[in-house]
């Protein structure tokens, strides 16, 4: 979950201010602060959880991969003829699609 604090550094990365339990009603904006509107900051949260959900099937098939040792599979692959690395890699793609 994007947080409230991570919108306003998303939208302002100089932005000083603090909030309770991530709720926008409480946010209190250090002095001498431009304050960011809070409809501006639940747009840009909608906006950022937006793009971090569609980067599901990366996280996915990274924790997959990194399992792997890829290197050892491709020379094995190569001095074997095999395509093991490629059947794993095509699998865990299959499992965790775009």
């Amino acid at each position: 979950m994007i947080d409230i604090l991570d919108a306003i550094l998303a939208i302002n990365p100089e932005a000083k201010c603090s909030t309770s339990n991530n709720d926008i009603d409480t946010i209190r904006w250090d002095s001498g602060q431009t304050p960011i509107s809070k409809e501006d900051i639940l747009v840009k949260q909608t906006e950022l959880q937006a793009e971090y959900d569609s980067q599901e099937y990366a996280r996915n098939r990274k924790k997959e991969y990194d399992q792997l040792n890829q290197f050892e599979m491709q020379f094995d692959d190569d001095r074997d003829g095999t395509t093991t690395w490629v059947d794993k890699i095509n699998e865990i793609k299959g499992r965790h699609p775009k």
